[in-house]
């Protein structure tokens, strides 16, 4: 999976949307507005609980509501686009970005959190935790909590996801100690893979829908691939949208459903 930031070049300014305190809501999820969060964020924010031990891939919940995640490491590329397409049709998701993605792009990452979405902590340097130490993911989650607060005003804790969604029981343990639950996905849309890798619009459009459930949560990506340039995820993200209003489905976040319990 293409996610480590590129330090030969110094990013571009990126021209991000506005949020907007007047766009148009989910049935069943409040709108982003340009100071709060999406959604209240109750005790147990911090707190691991009955969430220990797990790498959530999914949510038991009688809601039909789908929770729709970005990862952020290698590049901003579609940042732009995806926080446009959110603010028009009025739907909330949850992001995870590295330490490096937060010191490369902070204008994106503090958009993210302007426009209410949670951000959570996706490792600092997105190693691989099964061939790190257990000091050695403790610093790579410190690290970038610290880039990743210090843009959004707010802990990462307990957001979290795997690099490369790599873990062993240990590092989940590890992980926990740490105050973080990691999330893992329901579906992959293997946009990241590009065009080159035979992916298309229609490919990412199909794998969520095929595999809608009341707590899906998708991965998406907010970078291009790094040989053609795509940028699927945005691409098929209004009609991935579409798709889901049309089965019955609202939109979420990870923070709500982890608020509501297992």
């Amino acid at each position: 999976m293409p996610t480590s930031p590129d330090r030969t070049t110094a990013p571009a300014p990126t021209a991000y949307p506005s949020p907007s305190p007047t766009v148009r809501p989910s049935p069943t999820t409040p709108a982003p507005t340009s100071t709060t969060p999406s959604v209240p964020l109750p005790d147990p924010w911090t707190t691991v609980g009955e969430w220990a031990g797990l790498d959530v891939e999914a949510f038991d919940t009688d809601r039909a509501v789908v929770a729709l995640t970005f990862d952020g490491g290698a590049s901003d590329a579609a940042l732009a686009s995806i926080l446009g397409t959110l603010r028009e049709e009025g739907v909330p998701a949850t992001f995870f970005v590295t330490g490096d993605f937060a010191r490369a792009y902070p204008g994106g990452v503090t958009a993210i959190a302007r426009a209410g979405h949670p951000v959570g902590n996706h490792s600092d340097t997105h190693v691989s935790f099964p061939d790190s130490t257990n000091a050695e993911i403790h610093d790579e989650l410190v690290r970038a909590d610290g880039a990743i607060s210090a843009l959004t005003g707010r802990a990462t804790a307990p957001l979290f996801r795997f690099p490369f969604g790599d873990r062993t029981p240990l590092d989940i343990e590890v992980v926990n100690d740490e105050g973080y639950v990691p999330i893992r996905w329901t579906v992959d849309t293997l946009g990241w893979q590009g065009t080159s890798g035979g992916i298309t619009t229609d490919v990412v459009r199909d794998r969520v829908r095929d595999t809608a459930r009341p707590g899906q949560v998708v991965l998406m990506h907010v970078g291009a691939h790094p040989e053609d340039g795509s940028t699927l995820d945005a691409d098929a993200l209004p009609g991935m949208i579409a798709d889901l209003r049309a089965l019955g489905y609202g939109f979420t976040t990870v923070p709500r459903l982890l608020a509501e319990g297992r």
